[in-house]
């Protein structure tokens, strides 16, 4: 607790001791019936409540609280998050100083709870002119492992995963693209808690650690996003992988029309996956149990019904990779890693995704070259004429876009502020001409940079998402 020369305000004039703090904690622990234990940097209320019995809840039950002012304790904040449900456990974030350090974590008995909590709770005024954060949270119990040698198949990559790490559950490998006897020179691995992913992450992470002879790449995987029973109840879209690059979108509709003539609404297909639209759930969910493991042209596909994610409070929430201009105009279907490779280290292919989930970009973009023979015929074009595949840079797809709809070319506009840490962080606001007069004036990402290079392409994704689909 406090010592008792520390005085603290609560915010509103009053000044609290540190002997005031410990007895309102004191308090609250005897009329609750809760432990408190504080150690290593942070303070545990209860985990579990008192009387329980069994495992402790599942995952999707705890919520990630920010903006807290650092002068508020258990006492004032555990009764607010009490409304939304039983509380197994709150964790509140703890500085040397005794203040907190702006964040918890509140992990409910139920995911009902939680969801209710972010509803009621998420920009709730907790102090005059205070408000906090509440999203969900998520303990990552999986990996990204890059730099894996091709022609390994998942049993391989299995085995050798469980040789080097302990509490491997799983590995999901992905077929290439262009060739299905190969994988995609990655694979994400699942570990039984996230306790054993931070250590094998820990043994992996320093770069000499080599499997096959290989330096591998490790991360933590983007988590899957949680998306509630009642929303996914209402979806009627399925999403569709492990397609060939050759099959066309009038091919897969025909094949999901098979069951039932006249079901299927429309395809989207972007690369070697699709998202296949119908007119009925119920035509969705049969059509899913028929072609599930299907071959089309050859290949054996995977279908699943698409994870329905809200761009616009998706991009509030969390804004740290890939988006792609191929969106859905007021949905993205997203599933869980849609075989995009995750970049470490490389500004030209900045690693954004939505609240941490990949958006459907392409996931494998060819980068190849090819021998330029004395006397090739080349014939002058604009990059105009080309198809929005040819661009793997989000500043020159906005470019094209810009150009496809008749407006004026996009305008950058450079701005700096300098970090805690004395670093300069970079943002571009982007202002085009033609529609500077709408609803939107401007586009500005929520995010700063440190080089260049990001910060415009990250300006340019943020600006193609919210013009909308390609």
């Amino acid at each position: 607790m406090h010592d008792e020369s520390t005085d603290v305000t609560n915010g509103c004039g009053k000044i609290r001791t540190g002997t005031q703090n410990e007895a309102a904690l004191l308090a609250l622990m005897e009329k609750t019936g809760y432990s408190m234990v504080q150690e290593n940097g942070q303070r545990k209320f209860g985990g579990p409540p008192p009387g329980w019995e069994g495992p402790p809840p599942p995952r999707g039950c705890e919520v990630f609280v920010g903006k807290i002012p650092r002068d508020m304790y258990e006492d004032e904040l555990v009764p607010v998050f009490e409304r939304a449900g039983k509380i197994y456990e709150f964790r509140l974030m703890m500085e040397f100083s005794g203040e907190n350090r702006g964040y918890a974590f509140v992990m409910y008995t139920t995911k009902e709870e939680a969801q209710l909590a972010i509803r009621i709770l998420n920009n709730y005024e907790i102090r005059p002119g205070k408000f906090i954060g509440v999203c969900v949270s998520l303990d990552n119990c999986r990996l990204f492992i890059g730099a894996i040698p091709k022609e390994k198949k998942k049993e391989e990559i299995l085995d050798e995963m469980k040789k080097v790490t302990e509490g491997v559950v799983d590995v999901i490998v992905y077929p290439s693209a262009t060739d299905k006897t190969k994988n995609r020179g990655f694979a994400f691995v699942e570990y039984e808690s996230h306790r054993a992913a931070a250590m094998a992450r820990r043994k992996l992470i320093p770069g000499t650690f080599q499997l096959w002879g290989h330096t591998i790449q490790v991360d933590w995987a983007d988590p899957e996003k949680e998306v509630d029973e009642e929303t996914m109840q209402r979806v009627k879209v399925l999403y569709v992988r492990n397609l060939m690059i050759s099959t066309t979108e009038d091919a897969i509709k025909a094949e999901f029309n098979k069951f039932k003539p006249g079901s299927v609404e429309r395809v989207k297909k972007l690369r070697d996956y699709a998202f296949v639209h119908f007119f009925n759930r119920e035509d969705a969910v049969a059509a899913m149990s028929i072609m599930n493991g299907k071959c089309i042209d050859g290949a054996s596909i995977e279908v699943t019904l698409a994870k329905p994610v809200n761009k616009e409070s998706t991009w509030r929430q969390h804004l740290n990779g890939q988006i792609s201009p191929n969106s859905e105009n007021l949905l993205v279907f997203a599933n869980k890693e849609d075989g995009h490779q995750k970049s470490l280290g490389k500004p030209a292919n900045l690693s954004i995704r939505l609240n941490g989930q990949h958006s459907p970009s392409p996931p494998e973009i060819e980068r190849c070259t090819y021998p330029f023979f004395p006397g090739t015929k080349l014939t002058p074009i604009s990059m105009y004429s080309l198809k929005s595949n040819h661009f793997s840079s989000a500043v020159m797809h906005l470019d094209y876009y810009c150009n496809k709809n008749n407006w004026a070319p996009p305008e950058y506009y450079l701005y700096s502020t300098t970090s805690q840490d004395g670093k300069v962080l970079l943002v571009y606001k982007i202002v085009i001409p033609t529609i500077a007069n709408g609803s939107q004036s401007y586009f500005m990402p929520d995010k700063l940079c440190t080089t260049l290079e990001d910060a415009k392409e990250l300006a340019a994704q943020f600006t193609l998402l919210h013009l909308g689909p390609f």
